[in-house]
């Protein structure tokens, strides 16, 4: 078959293909061109630390020229990329592309006399190890944190919302003692809130020190200059932490401790999907129609809850890649090995899985409407679940075998319903008062408390 013209119809993933709309704003991060465009942008920044360290041979180049320099990666265009990606195709190494590309825009910027100090001292994983980090830090910073706080922001809204509505709570998949709805949302609020707490506090940290961590080269070229001091300046100025004792790799700790914090992230709304998909079919929600939309081929009636079974799979799918990548970068020969090069370039494959799935389920809840109906009707067909607080107050009065009094009642196979419980009050051998205040529980009642 013949090569097919690169297009969103012709993408191997969905990911630049059908969804790209709802994943294209991680592409500056992660795409080949973003990933050139922060090469170049550690590349240039450096350079400008080292013309700060005062070296004679970098006296021609002022303050007045630093302005130029980081144009390069601020005006950075997909025209600069497709001239490093036709270098690459002669050196076959693409952080050297990188230096060959910046050497021409140097000749360019009357800096020809210094291009031998683009890249000094470095290795390319002093650069790969600088530039990964940063684009993901400001890529969670700028897109993915957002999208989290949004949908978190939407569940406590619709939490406050429906605060008050009383609902059948499931344990075991059985009937079991009345809940509120806003409660039952609360819960998931204040397991994301806690979880992206450890998200945002995981560290970002940067691998520079030459090519086996020591600074052999700069030490040999410079011994009077402390390195060190330079790098952990110039990485802190960038807004990550250095990792002192490394060999040619960041050992990817922090990296898999995030990939293990985004995991929980999503295995939450995971686990939020699945119950409101399961409300779905219990009928408590509904969901807005929009005109022309179709939900089966067959079936004309029905109405899917297809965000959230989008959403579902698509966290499902980040997870698996988070794992992956938790599981494989702290393992590195002597340190030292490619297969860090080739899976981190798919960083922003989960995150993407991540961001659409963040996507569908705003959509989804914000289709969600509430059927107060279906669930009155689900509450007064299981009267039974007052069982617990009746068999509690005569525990409280000393009435003898109380659960034992409720479960032969209870656990007949018959229908409890409203007369059923009343009749057994009334048959008890206790005071008038407590009478009443048995009386009193009903499952639109016995909710509990809020917290």
């Amino acid at each position: 078959m013949a090569v097919l013209p690169a297009s969103p119809l012709t993408a191997l993933s969905p990911l630049d293909g059908r969804y790209h709309a709802h994943t294209a704003p991680l592409a500056p991060y992660f795409s080949e061109f973003g990933l050139l465009h922060y090469r170049v942008r550690v590349e240039v920044e450096y350079f400008i630390a080292l013309c700060g360290l005062g070296l004679p041979q970098l006296t021609s180049v002022g303050e007045s020229d630093y302005p130029a320099l980081r144009r390069l990666w601020q005006d950075f265009s997909v025209a600069d990329a497709e001239r490093i990606k036709q270098l690459e195709r002669t050196t076959n190494h693409d952080v050297k592309a990188v230096e060959y590309w910046l050497k021409e825009r140097f000749q360019h910027c009357g800096l020809g006399k210094v291009v031998e100090f683009i890249h000094f001292g470095l290795t390319s994983q002093d650069i790969n190890n600088t530039a990964q980090p940063l684009a993901l830090r400001e890529a969670l910073q700028s897109v993915l944190l957002p999208a989290y706080d949004a949908v978190l922001d939407d569940i406590q809204h619709l939490a406050e919302a429906w605060l008050g509505v009383p609902l059948l709570a499931r344990t075991h998949g059985q009937p079991a003692s009345p809940t509120l709805l806003g409660r039952e949302l609360l819960v998931f609020v204040e397991r994301l809130m806690g979880q992206l707490d450890a998200a945002r506090g995981v560290r970002h940290s940067a691998k520079f020190g030459g090519a086996t961590g020591g600074f052999n080269a700069h030490h040999a070229a410079y011994p009077d200059i402390d390195w060190p001091e330079l790098a952990d300046d110039f990485v802190s100025s960038l807004g990550l932490e250095r990792a002192y004792y490394t060999t040619q790799i960041e050992p990817y700790d922090h990296l898999a401790a995030l990939c293990d914090a985004l995991k929980r992230l999503n295995t939450i709304l995971i686990d939020l999907c699945r119950d409101v998909w399961q409300y779905i079919s219990l009928g408590y929600f509904g969901q807005k129609l929009k005109a022309g939309e179709i939900g089966s081929s067959a079936m004309p009636h029905k109405v899917n809850p297809i965000d959230f079974e989008n959403a579902e799979g698509n966290f499902g799918l980040a997870n698996a890649l988070l794992e992956h990548l938790a599981a494989k970068l702290p393992i590195s020969r002597l340190q030292r090995d490619l297969t860090d090069s080739t899976v981190l370039r798919n960083v922003g494959v989960p995150l993407g899985h991540t961001l659409l799935a963040l996507t569908s389920l705003r959509r989804g809840l914000g289709k969600l409407t509430l059927n107060e109906a279906a669930i009155r009707a689900d509450l007064a067909a299981n009267w039974a679940v007052v069982a617990e607080g009746i068999q509690t107050i005569l525990r409280r009065e000393g009435y003898p075998q109380p659960y034992e009094a409720l479960k032969e009642l209870t656990r007949t196979g018959e229908a409890i319903s409203e007369a059923t419980i009343a009749s057994f009050i009334d048959e008890l051998t206790i005071s008038e008062a407590v009478k009443q205040e048995l009386r009193a529980l009903s499952p639109f009642t016995y909710t509990g408390m809020v917290r």
